[in-house]
């Protein structure tokens, strides 16, 4: 499962940060992190007198000091960037306390020959919308797949969309509906519920032939209550800020990196994912960091799937075999609501026009003067 590859520390360290949001109900974090509350409370109690010092974390900023010479502060500049390679001058001017202008930076980097073409196109900053809070919206993908010496590795990605906040980087060892939904079934038990969750078309969560069609993990998401909306074909930017933290990804982890096996490719995920969480500033916040904007949903995973309700003036249908009768005309639908009931309601579009719903989530519109099924 991902949480247990994890450092210890590093838990402790998100624990931390979420369990001092405003208005957080810290038994109902312990709970998601399997902790006790008296170990919640204790590394709290740790942090408020003592900092991350008080978590025993080795911190990855440079040390500080006022009487530096500026040579000094550009080996900083030069150890930071080669820690970071991706990193450009307002973030690493950040993670320096400021102590150094960015555009200084910039020219200790061009001084030590640090920056190159490829270097400045991957720093160009993306101004995209936001949602207004977190777990509004979580985008989700694949970032392609790898080949470690072990077999190929899919890792699966998902991020908030509000905050940047990168709720899981999993490698997997295939793109399969139900390994995904066991893994998503750990970051709802930890991070709660999305209000919408929206991905591509792809296999497993969309169904390329038929965009917008849902998939048997599909089903699965909207029974929790989750809608889901799906990018438009040949539009990857509507799942913009996965794919802008996939090419951070690949910058700062794959790029020029052999991996032996999935454990190794994890490894260096959670090593990565606590950098981009915690540490690595970010342009779309004014160089705060993902874990100053996120908090955990209020809406927790449930461990049985809710039932699905219907209202009274719906006419409810069984499909089976992705068809269902309807006044004795047949309708295709998607095979993965074979023995699902969904609802038909009269469109608002024309006479004879009937949408079909499974719980929240629409899924066609249907023409009764022209089935589209096998009589």
């Amino acid at each position: 499962m991902p949480w247990n590859t994890r450092d210890a520390m590093s838990l402790k360290q998100e624990f931390v940060y979420l369990a001092r949001q405003p208005d957080i109900n810290i038994r109902d974090l312990c709970r998601r992190f399997g902790i006790s509350p008296q170990t919640g409370y204790k590394w709290l109690k740790r942090y408020e007198a003592h900092g991350e010092a008080g978590l025993q974390d080795r911190s990855r900023r440079p040390r500080n000091s006022p009487k530096q010479t500026q040579a000094r502060l550009a080996a900083e500049v030069v150890a930071v960037r080669e820690e970071h390679p991706a990193w450009g001058g307002r973030k690493i001017s950040r993670v320096l306390d400021k102590r150094i202008a960015p555009s200084t930076v910039t020219n200790v980097l061009h001084r030590h020959d640090l920056i190159t073409p490829q270097a400045s196109e991957a720093a160009r900053q993306w101004t995209r919308f936001e949602h207004a809070a977190p777990n509004d919206l979580w985008q989700m993908d694949f970032k392609g797949d790898f080949q470690t010496l072990q077999g190929r590795c899919y890792p699966l990605t998902v991020i908030d969309d509000h905050s940047r906040f990168n709720l899981v980087i999993q490698g997997c060892a295939c793109q399969r509906g139900a390994l995904v939904q066991e893994h998503l079934s750990e970051v709802f038990r930890r991070y709660g519920l999305p209000a919408r969750i929206n991905t591509d078309n792809g296999s497993p969560w969309g169904a390329p032939r038929h965009p917008g069609e849902l998939t048997p993990l599909g089903v699965w998401l909207v029974t929790l209550g989750i809608r889901l909306s799906f990018s438009r074909p040949g539009h990857p930017q509507t799942n913009g800020k996965d794919e802008r933290f996939h090419r951070s990804l690949k910058a700062e982890v794959l790029k020029g990196r052999i991996y032996r096996s999935l454990e190794e490719a994890q490894s260096a995920f959670d090593h990565w994912r606590e950098i981009y969480n915690f540490l690595r500033p970010h342009d779309a916040l004014d160089l705060e960091v993902p874990i100053s904007r996120y908090q955990v949903s209020s809406h927790a995973f449930p461990e049985r799937l809710p039932q699905i309700e219907y209202g009274p003036d719906d006419i409810l249908v069984k499909p089976y075999d992705s068809q269902f009768r309807f006044k004795k005309r047949s309708f295709r639908i998607a095979k993965a609501l074979g023995g699902h009931i969904v609802a038909l309601r009269p469109s608002t579009k024309g006479d004879g026009l009937f949408d079909v719903y499974f719980g929240h989530q629409k899924v066609r519109t249907i023409d009764f003067n022209n089935p589209d099924g096998k009589g």
